[in-house]
Parts: structure tokens; C-alpha cells; sequence
């Protein structure tokens, strides 16, 4: 079918099609165009330049700047491994392209100082050879690779927070894009294998450990995030002894954990009534006991089928460190009120929070992309 076949009969097959078709075209140019002549003649996107370090990483002391490249250049490389273990050839090599593309116009457009722009070349180097590595030595690479992730943790909180041999940083010093990141991996890397626990506990036969798991869930769904982020930041100090102080980011943390596990037990658990008992009952029939059955047998199909719910739980996750700010705690959002604040920039509300959403935005995207990339390579839909 040819293009232009195509759109005579989807887009122009009668006279009332063809109508809404010019019309939808003519308000979509409208917004285009009206969108375009807003960014190019009316938006002070010197908001963005100036602010920029804040947006990225806030108040963290600019003589210890370099510990935060290191950390990016840890994270890109591996990142980049992970790529090239799980993605094939023809597809690394359009990464590989995009990512030269998007190193180069990031050196053009943002005003980097000279040190800043090797650092960011030196990490398009190691995202280049984190690629060829991962597609080269995947068979060798994949068993390891959670291990890697894992030590790779302790590390990065290491050069973040100082100590043993690093100078300190506070932690109220941890703001703007490297606190939301921050926020939303250790959610995440927590509230898994809580859920997880929740929703086997949910199915259990042992009547206590069901019923607790059954509480916990429908009482913290029933709960709005910004009640239970409130609750960790003044209730959860009372019941600890009172030499013990939390700091608001373990706070902040424990809040979107409790929260975002028990809505991940209820999309495990949907992965759970997938399963067939047929395969539960031969499992045991060849000797296997009931931890081996859900370690071998239940928990990988499970947790295969509802990879899309999972994956979308962890992109609302991202999102609701936003509410962060309300407790306290300065991350993406928060620090654009700090710089609204500065009286040059007085209302300029659409700038800022444009910037902000395409960074969302990004994260997201790359996010769902990675979920699509494992359906097809689990073959889900088979």
C-alpha cells in the first residue's frame, strides 16, 4: 500500500474524514506554530544556563564536583554494559551513533567550562567502550552483572557522602536532579523485593502472615503518598529510641518504600494467579520443596508476565519523588523554587518547568523503552 493510498483511506475516505482531518491539521499548526514563536522570541531561557549546576545538582560544594562526574562516569559505563549485554549489534551501533550525536550537542548548547566538557567527553568514551564491551563479552558478563550493579552501590554513596578518607557532605547539601536520581533508585532497588515478599505473604496458607500482608496493602493503598511522606517525617522518630535521630532523606526514603511495596505486591500478585497450579503440583511431584517451587518454578514466570505493570510502577515511583519537596527535601522540583525565587527570573514558571518535565520526560522514556526491550526479549507476548 502506498503512502498516498494509505492516507485516502484512512484520512480523506469521505467528506466528513477529510473535514476533520483539515482541522485537526490547522489546530495542530496553530499550537505548533504558536509553541515555536513562544520559544524563539518570548522565553528567557537564560533561566536554564545560569541555573544550571542548581538544576543538576543543587548546593553540592562546587570544589567537589569532580566526585559526582566519577559517580556519572560509574553509572554510564555500566549502564552501558547492561546495553550491550541485552541489545544486539545492528541496535549498538545506532545507540553508539545517538549517543556521539547527543555528547556533541550537549558540548555545543550548554555552557560548560572546559573541565566540565572533558569530563563529559571522557564519559562519551566510556559509554562507547561499556557498549563494545557488553556486545563482545555478554555470555561472560550477564551472570555478573547484578553483582556489578551492587558493589557499584556502596561506591557511589561513598564518593556522594564522603567519609572514610573523603570529606563529608551533608546530605541537605544533596539536591536538584542528583537527589531525585538518587531518591528513585534506592525506592526502587528497595520496594522490589519488599513487594515481592508482600505478595507471596498475601498468598500464603499460614493465616497470621496472610492477613498481616493483606492489612498492610489495603491500609497503605488506601493512603494518599503525601500522608504517608508526612507520617515518615514527624511519626517515624517517635517510635525510635531518642538518642536515634533519622536523617530526612532516610525518612523521605522509608516513605516511598512502605508506599510504592505494596502496590508492587499487587502487581506480582497478579502475576502469581497466572500461574498454572498444574505446574506448581508436577514441581512437587519431583521432589521439589515449597521454597525451591517459588524460586524456580513460580516467582521467574511471575514476575516475566507482569514486567509492563512492574516497569510502570517504577516510572510512577521516578515521579512521585517530586511530592519530595513538600516534606523538605530539595530534589528536581524543589530547587526551581529557589530559583524562581531570584528576582531576575521573577515568573518565569513555563521555562523552568518545561526543563523539568523533559528531564522526566527522558528518564521515563528511556525507562519504558528498557521494559519494551526485555518483553521482546522474554518473548512476553508469546
Amino acid at each position: 500500500m502506498t503512502k498516498l493510498t494509505w492516507l485516502r483511506k484512512n484520512l480523506f475516505s469521505s467528506w466528513y474524514n477529510s473535514l476533520l482531518t483539515v482541522i485537526c491539521l490547522l489546530l495542530l499548526f496553530w499550537t505548533v506554530w504558536g509553541l515555536l514563536n513562544w520559544a524563539i522570541t518570548q522565553a528567557q531561557w537564560a533561566v536554564i544556563w545560569v541555573n544550571l549546576r542548581l538544576f543538576l545538582v543543587g548546593r553540592f560544594p562546587q570544589a567537589l564536583y569532580w566526585r559526582v562526574w566519577i559517580v556519572l562516569a560509574i553509572a554510564s559505563t555500566f549502564s552501558a554494559i547492561t546495553v550491550g549485554v541485552f541489545f544486539s549489534k545492528q541496535q549498538l551501533t545506532k545507540g553508539q551513533a545517538a549517543y556521539a550525536l547527543i555528547t556533541g550537542f550537549l558540548c555545543l548548547i550548554f555552557p560548560w567550562d572546559l573541565t566540565s566538557r572533558l569530563w563529559l567527553l571522557l564519559i562519551a568514551v566510556l559509554l562507547l567502550t561499556g557498549f563494545w564491551l557488553g556486545g563482545k563479552f555478554h555470555q561472560l558478563i550477564a551472570p555478573w552483572l547484578s553483582l556489578i550493579w551492587l558493589l557499584s552501590f556502596p561506591v557511589i554513596l561513598w564518593l556522594i557522602g564522603g567519609g572514610f578518607g573523603l570529606q563529608p557532605v551533608s546530605t541537605n547539601l544533596w539536591n536538584g536532579l542528583l537527589l531525585t536520581l538518587l531518591m528513585a533508585v534506592v525506592s526502587i532497588i528497595l520496594s522490589f523485593p519488599i513487594g515481592v515478599l508482600l505478595a507471596l505473604g498475601r498468598t500464603s496458607y499460614l493465616p497470621v502472615v496472610r492477613w498481616f500482608c493483606i492489612c498492610y496493602i489495603e491500609i497503605v493503598r488506601g493512603l494518599p503518598l503525601i500522608g504517608i511522606l508526612f507520617l515518615a517525617q514527624v511519626m517515624l522518630p517517635l517510635f525510635l529510641p531518642t538518642d536515634l535521630r533519622l536523617d530526612r532523606l532516610l525518612r523521605g526514603v522509608a516513605g516511598l518504600v512502605l508506599f510504592s511495596a505494596a502496590y508492587m505486591a499487587e502487581n506480582v500478585r497478579g502475576g502469581l494467579q497466572a500461574i498454572p497450579m498444574g505446574q506448581i503440583e508436577a514441581a512437587k511431584a519431583l521432589g521439589l520443596n515449597t521454597p525451591l517451587v517459588v524460586i524456580l518454578i513460580i516467582l521467574p514466570q511471575a514476575l516475566r508476565a507482569v514486567i509492563p505493570a512492574i516497569v510502570g510502577q517504577f516510572i510512577g515511583l521516578f515521579k512521585d519523588t517530586s511530592l519530595l519537596s513538600l516534606v523538605g527535601l530539595v530534589e528536581l522540583t524543589g530547587i526551581s523554587r529557589s530559583i524562581l525565587a531570584q528576582p531576575q527570573f521573577l515568573g518565569r514558571y513555563a521555562e523552568v518547568y518545561l526543563f523539568i518535565g523533559l528531564i522526566y520526560w527522558i528518564f521515563c522514556y528511556l525507562m519504558s523503552l528498557a521494559s519494551r526491550r526485555l518483553e521482546r526479549q522474554l518473548n512476553i507476548s508469546q
